[in-house]
């Protein structure tokens, strides 16, 4: 069963919640959880050929 962002936020509550692009932190979802613990939610900029999907990619031409 695949868990949606805010129910693994709300299970892990995470000290730092991380999102690229050009969100507001109301946006996040989860960034209620994780401020009322005391976290931090960080937007951060794009990096051309750093998105999560390309870490996956390298990671898994290790694993075959």
């Amino acid at each position: 069963m695949k868990k949606r962002p805010y129910e693994l936020i709300k299970a892990i509550v995470p000290d730092v919640l991380a999102k690229g692009g050009d969100y507001k932190v109301e946006q996040i979802a989860g960034h209620d959880i994780v401020l009322n613990n005391g976290g931090a939610v960080e937007i951060i900029d794009f990096l051309d050929g750093h998105s999560t999907t390309s870490i996956e990619q390298k990671i898994k031409q290790f694993k075959d």
